[in-house]
């Protein structure tokens, strides 16, 4: 076939294309085939990827809520996208204490970051808000002429926002005791947490941070960075690093700290996984029970199931982040444990100013711009291979508040999940 003859036989495709699917279609599918040399077949489109998330009120505007509500959803239920991978999905109304929608709600599913939504209410409601996450510098021995004649000890509490302003901290207080020599020991506590420094079911391609108590802007670096900087300010040293438990009886030199809000918020906006395990390790400590284990932070997280009246038999709960392959829960989990922290003050104060505001901020950001659910919507979001999930809060068109969560599981794209997600959004948020 001659190039004339082609080009008429492409002239024709893109007509029919036109006719099929519109505009906008035709323009993505002959941009695509010019983009590659010698395809001859044209390649679908995934409506919900790129559909504006408009959805369909002609039939449910006359219906009242929460009717009208369900008939959306019903209908966005039906899409091929559902055919080959699942969801569990819940609705609940806060205002009237009622569940206005139910899909495959008890089906257990991988959670990916949603998990945080557990680990977040669990802390909260076993912490409290006024919680500090706490590094302390503590010696023991005698202060002579200058110099510190005896062990110097960092006491880790897993505190992932310590950084080299602490350190400096740390520094200028034993300066100010007129240390200027330490012969003894640099010694690293770092007996709060097991000695386990990845989480269960963590995959070994990730790159995941050390689980350790002594963190230095991420790293785990403590005792290095500290003899560094104390040398820098001109402490002599002459002492030997090594790790071991302060004994009782040591004196506090220092100690930093950060809040409970504090972590929470860099946790839940930008999803951040050693945050999350930071306040799964305290919500062990909490137990009492040394060295502080998932599992004794898992003991907690199922009281807290069983309080919100379900049983903990059927979830699996590995880690704080989510990251664990092995977590399994349901969306009428995450949306019982969103209930009970909207009926809890001191909890629902803390958490749903972390939680990322849709077309705004977070991992949320550009997500529903200009739609119904653009500033309403404040979700945790969720996202690891083939699983995309969505919990939080939204207020629906009749003033209604509104608890929801969406775990979308074999789904091979992301953005096919995402955009189903903000579809169900924009459902519950419009008029």
């Amino acid at each position: 076939m001659n190039s004339d003859k082609k080009h008429i036989v492409w002239l024709c495709l893109g007509m029919l294309m036109f006719l099929w699917v519109g505009p906008a279609g035709a323009q993505e599918i002959i941009e695509e085939e010019h983009d590659s040399v010698g395809v001859t077949a044209v390649q679908p489109i995934d409506t919900l990827a790129v559909d504006t998330l408009a959805v369909d009120t002609v039939a449910s505007d006359t219906l009242p809520w929460p009717e009208n509500l369900r008939q959306r959803l019903d209908k966005l239920l039906t899409h091929p996208l559902l055919k080959t991978s699942q969801v569990g999905l819940m609705v609940y109304d806060l205002t009237a204490d009622s569940a206005v929608y139910r899909f495959q709600e008890r089906q257990t599913m991988r959670p990916a970051s949603t998990m945080k939504v557990v680990t977040s209410v669990t802390a909260l409601d076993k912490l409290g808000d006024s919680y500090q996450f706490k590094t302390k510098l503590m010696y023991t021995g005698k202060i002579e002429e200058h110099t510190l004649r005896g062990d110097l000890y960092c006491v880790g509490g897993f505190d992932p926002r310590f950084n080299t302003d602490d350190m400096r901290a740390f520094v200028e207080s034993l300066r100010k005791m007129g240390v200027d020599t330490i012969r003894g020991r640099l010694v690293g506590d770092v007996s709060m947490k097991d000695d386990k420094q990845f989480g269960e079911g963590w995959c070994w391609d990730d790159d995941n941070h050390v689980l350790t108590p002594l963190l230095i802007g991420r790293k785990d670096r403590f005792i290095e960075r500290f003899e560094e900087m104390l040398k820098d300010d001109g402490v002599v040293m002459d002492c030997q690093k090594t790790v071991g438990r302060v004994p009782s009886g040591a004196f506090e030199v220092t100690t930093r700290f950060h809040t409970m809000d504090q972590i929470l918020m860099k946790m839940m906006k930008e999803s951040d996984n050693l945050y999350a395990e930071s306040m799964f390790y305290q919500i062990a400590a909490s137990t009492g029970n040394h060295p502080a284990s998932a599992r004794s932070a898992r003991s907690v997280v199922n009281k807290l199931i069983r309080k919100v009246g379900l049983n903990p038999s059927d979830y699996k709960v590995a880690d704080g982040s989510g990251l664990s392959l092995y977590n399994y829960v349901s969306a009428e989990l995450e949306v019982a444990l969103l209930r009970y922290a909207f009926r809890n003050e001191n909890i629902y104060l803390h958490l749903y100013p972390s939680l990322p505001i849709a077309g705004e901020d977070g991992t949320l950001k550009k997500r529903m711009k200009g739609t119904f659910a653009a500033g309403n919507v404040h979700a945790k979001t969720g996202t690891l291979t083939c699983v995309t999930s969505l919990a939080g809060y939204c207020t629906a068109a009749n003033g209604h508040r509104l608890a929801f969560a969406i775990i979308n599981q074999g789904c091979l794209r992301d953005a096919d999940s995402r955009a189903f997600q903000d579809r169900v959004c924009v459902a519950m948020c419009q008029p």
